[in-house]
């Protein structure tokens, strides 16, 4: 890997997420030689794929290259390369560029999508965890929408308007709301000669309510909020099997539908390695003592997704958010300087800043630890707080700039097919 040798004790970091940064941003002026190993050069800011998805806003938006995130960083150095597996006999990284030796390991892999073993929901759904993933989904409404107005099939001309969401979690909720706002205010001037009223965006959710992890009140409006928006939200519903035009489910409920997006669960990146049921819990995550150390070794870490750490409050360790991750890196980086000076670590303590999600145009819930805001305040919280959080000065004037002309002009320009994404839909007869 071409990285020089040094005095400074190693930290190899796998993953540029949340975490990942969170953590090198604070060795970088430390006495360590920090290595951030990732297999994209970028850092992804997730929570708002969903509107690179549905054309609000480019993925450049909310992508940020990680080299120059560690501009200017001494002793610090990133390679493009996935990791194969750790050997922890030796402290050595194996990758797809070779291998390298390590003081101190710091797993912060994130997480994917979680079909729960349903292989024919993996093989024909679409997930939304990457910029790839965003885009493609971006292409598949756009084309399906060009394919219905071709179509003299009346039945395959609803089904490739029928738009299945499954997980009512913040992701499904604000891709709901997002695709209804798009039926509403951009469809009958995009296809005038196509009857877009006909369109369906259905949000299925397995549990009595949406947006499960928040309040009860934040649930309720959100549901009120998408159902204004004409969103057909279904309740202790799961869907069992999706072929790529039927989708069937645990009644006898079906969807008809050339588009479903899976939004109904996440699991662990795994390395091999750290693969062994010893360390492995639920999930997928690794399990981590209070000082997110991995099982029984010292110098061995995960921070976010990837970690799960058990606690009275958590038993299943801390939500798979970017908060958590942000902390848990920040806090590990302190850990490791209390190391080198020979110093006790200090446990970590989860602070929640509450959660939120919006559902569209002055649409939103947040619940903060003191209040509980629904609608215009709380979508002005919610647009402050993702600016707050986006990587980079550019981005954040981007973004901002592209809000307030969505806003105004009522519209979502980045509405193109770069990449065609080809998913032949079949009548059954």
């Amino acid at each position: 890997m071409n990285i020089p040798q040094s005095s400074f004790p190693r930290v190899v970091i796998i993953g540029g997420g949340f975490g990942g940064i969170s953590l090198a941003k604070k060795l970088s002026h430390k006495e360590f030689q920090v290595v951030l190993l990732d297999k994209h050069n970028y850092h992804t800011f997730q929570p708002l794929l969903y509107q690179v998805s549905t054309g609000g806003l480019e993925p450049d938006s909310i992508a940020y290259p990680i080299r120059k995130v560690l501009q200017g960083y001494p002793n610090t150095y990133f390679r493009l390369t996935e990791v194969n597996k750790i050997d922890t006999n030796i402290n050595c990284v194996d990758t797809s560029i070779g291998s390298l030796k390590f003081d101190y390991l710091v797993v912060a892999t994130g997480s994917t999508t979680n079909f729960f073993g349903n292989k024919a929901i993996a093989k024909n759904s679409m997930a939304m965890k990457s910029i790839p993933q965003s885009l493609n989904l971006r292409s598949l409404i756009l084309e399906n929408f060009e394919q219905a107005l071709l179509t003299d099939d009346l039945h395959e001309r609803e089904a490739l308007m029928n738009f299945v969401i499954v997980g009512g979690g913040p992701t499904g909720v604000e891709l709901a709301g997002a695709l209804a706002e798009i039926k509403k205010g951009i469809l009958p001037k995009d296809y005038p000669d196509l009857d877009t009223r006909r369109a369906q965006i259905n949000l299925v959710q397995g549990s009595d309510r949406i947006l499960p992890a928040m309040s009860i009140k934040a649930s309720e409006k959100a549901e009120q909020f998408l159902e204004s928006l004409g969103v057909n939200v279904w309740k202790n519903l799961r869907v069992s099997d999706y072929d790529g035009n039927i989708a069937k489910t645990n009644t006898e409920t079906i969807f008809e539908t050339a588009t479903l997006v899976w939004a109904a669960g996440v699991k662990a990146v795994g390395i091999k390695g750290l693969d062994a049921k010893d360390y492995l819990c639920r999930g997928n995550r690794l399990r981590v003592n209070e000082f997110n150390q991995v099982g029984s070794f010292e110098h061995i870490f995960a921070i976010g997704d990837v970690a799960q750490m058990e606690s009275e409050e958590y038993p299943y360790g801390h939500p798979m958010m970017a908060q958590p991750a942000l902390q848990q890196g920040h806090h590990l980086g302190k850990n490791l300087v209390r190391i080198t000076e020979e110093k006790a670590m200090i446990p970590f303590t989860y602070n929640d800043k509450g959660s939120m999600a919006t559902v569209g145009r002055n649409k939103a819930v947040a619940d903060l630890p003191k209040f509980k805001f629904q609608g215009v305040f709380a979508w002005f919280i919610w647009m402050f707080v993702h600016l707050y959080f986006l990587i980079g000065f550019r981005n954040r004037v981007v973004v901002f700039i592209n809000w307030v002309y969505n806003y105004i002009k009522f519209d979502r320009e980045a509405r193109l097919i770069i990449r065609p994404f080809k998913k032949k839909y079949q009548v059954n007869s």
